[in-house]
């Protein structure tokens, strides 16, 4: 029984672990990819300028690259507090030890991800800083339709 056990944690925190990437990549291709990780070199409707272009992209590749091990921990603590939960008897000690693992991990990517942003804002002009702002730039998915030419603000074919 133990070794089955062991077995299906093997399998549960592989997938965990395996569709992690292909979300991120799936998400991080351009505009708003949840999370806070928007694209602002994606933008059509802010008439960058290549500099602005290549710096936002710059500094957007660094965050990622910096976020993704914080990413990686919390999709395998996540699996492994879905482990915790699969337990015939699950050990509540185990259990809110790993959610309080997971949400320092959360902690950590917010703060990241507002620096982030703080960073990416001091490269735009007022001009485009208020654009963003008035897509919504901290409410998610509206200025997600906007950011990716689905409508709004007369971004469509921009």
């Amino acid at each position: 029984m133990k070794k089955l056990m062991a077995v299906m944690a093997v399998i549960a925190i592989a997938a965990v672990v395996t569709s992690s990437p292909a979300e991120a990549r799936r998400g991080w291709e351009g505009g708003y990819t949840g999370g806070g990780y928007y694209d602002l070199a994606a933008a059509s409707g802010l008439n960058l300028t290549a500099e602005q272009t290549a710096k936002l992209t710059s500094l957007r590749e660094a965050h990622l690259r910096e976020v993704k091990p914080l990413r990686d921990q919390v999709y395998s603590k996540a699996g492994e507090l879905r482990l915790l939960w699969l337990q015939q008897t699950p050990d509540q000690k185990k259990i809110l030890t790993v959610q309080k693992e997971v949400r320092t991990l959360r902690d950590q990517l917010t703060d990241k991800q507002t620096a982030y942003r703080l960073e990416a804002n001091k490269i735009l002009t007022p001009e485009q800083l208020t654009k963003v702002q008035a897509y919504g730039a901290g409410r998610g998915y509206g200025y997600a339709k906007a950011m990716r030419g689905q409508g709004g603000m007369g971004m469509r074919g921009n």
